[in-house]
């Protein structure tokens, strides 16, 4: 398929990405496994060289380049490793948290993160769900009641990428609990203030070397100074405003990700033999391999146009909100087949194509579930 989304400038960034993962990254993928989690230098190596922050204003460290296409390549090389951890973390921190940092900081707060956001020395989260709420965020219980110059914090949150690494978390609060979405505004709590603690390290199905957190928060003193936006109350809608770029990068990496699976696949049914010849040569192994090439093909060239439709400041909740629930749809089912073409062999972790799988299943939840996707999108239908 050729793809005209990218020019040179991008394509020259791929090739450093490419060299930037065989070094950085696809050595250590057992080892972090192992460890739940990525080391913390990874965020300072991929500051160096350039691939944190490429949107941020050059006077703070960055690369001064609204394109969200870099951030896009950025995700398409990461996810050609599975369980690497770099890819949801490196993405979330570039395409999810960035964002707020530069929509809703003051002047002075840019000063005071971004330098540090853009080197990878300030590694960034955003909580929002809590225990027993799931995609209700306006029930949530986490409150921030102002006294004098400080917001005094207390709740909880769960299920935090980045929770253990991260230095500042943009965090969901209720700084009025008597209303729901009006209630609703961002603090960003920083790593080292008192009261504010990690809980486990959470145990997942898949992306085992991705730190997944619970996050506690006991009387933390919060200064004013933290607060996004210019007025309490705003979260709500700073939150909405910022979901169509989430869940297209979702949908990047999605459809990335089933890309690497159908080029692992390819691979292995070209060596593997059966009945005396290789493994694709059967017609059903074509079939099932041309199925999945046609629908990551289509699905490519959809999400590459919600990329152009955000660039050009038009893509909508709706478009976005298609292209993560069928592109992380695809993917499952993408990996799910090409586990069953790898015989009793997808089935062993060593295999990378195992890992992909079970890396996968969490997609059609994160972000927003795929059914909550669809709702949003047959509401726009009828009403």
């Amino acid at each position: 398929m050729r793809r005209t989304l990218y020019d040179d400038d991008h394509e020259a960034f791929r090739a450093s990405v490419r060299t930037f993962v065989e070094k950085e990254i696809t050595p250590h993928v057992d080892t972090w496994a192992a460890a739940g989690m990525v080391p913390r230098e990874l965020f300072t190596t991929a500051g160096r060289q350039g691939f944190l922050g490429m949107d941020v204003p050059e006077e703070y460290g960055g690369g001064g380049v609204a394109d969200f296409r870099f951030n896009a390549v950025l995700a398409e090389e990461l996810l050609r490793v599975p369980d690497s951890g770099a890819g949801l973390g490196l993405s979330l921190h570039n395409d999810i948290c960035v964002p707020y940092f530069l929509a809703y900081c003051t002047d002075e707060q840019k000063r005071r993160w971004l330098p540090g956001i853009v080197s990878g020395e300030l590694i960034t989260a955003i909580g929002m769900t809590e225990p027993g709420i799931g995609s209700d965020l306006a029930s949530m219980a986490t409150t921030a009641i102002r006294e004098g110059d400080s917001y005094v914090v207390n709740g909880a949150k769960t299920f935090i990428t980045n929770g253990i690494n991260a230095d500042l978390v943009i965090t969901a609060v209720k700084t009025d609990p008597a209303q729901r979405h009006h209630g609703m505004s961002l603090l960003v709590l920083e790593r080292d203030m008192p009261g504010f603690t990690r809980g486990r390290n959470l145990d997942k199905l898949g992306q085992h070397a991705q730190d997944t957190a619970e996050l506690f928060f006991s009387d933390v003193r919060v200064p004013v100074g933290n607060l996004l936006g210019p007025e309490e109350g705003q979260g709500f809608r700073q939150l909405v405003t910022n979901l169509p770029q989430e869940r297209l990068s979702i949908a990047v990496a999605a459809v990335a990700a089933a890309r690497s699976a159908l080029d692992l696949t390819l691979a292995y049914v070209r060596e593997r033999r059966a009945f005396g010849q290789p493994v694709g040569s059967f017609q059903n192994s074509r079939f099932v391999l041309a199925e999945i090439a046609t629908e990551v093909d289509i699905a490519q060239h959809y999400v590459d146009d919600c990329v152009r439709a955000l660039n050009a400041g038009e893509l909508t909740p709706v478009d976005a909100a298609k292209a993560k629930w069928w592109t992380t749809e695809l993917q499952g089912r993408a990996v799910d087949r090409c586990v069953q073409l790898h015989g009793g062999y997808g089935y062993m972790n060593e295999y990378p194509i195992a890992r992909a799988f079970a890396d996968a299943r969490v997609t059609r939840i994160y972000g927003g579930t795929t059914e909550i996707m669809k709702d949003l999108i047959g509401r726009d239908l009828v009403e």
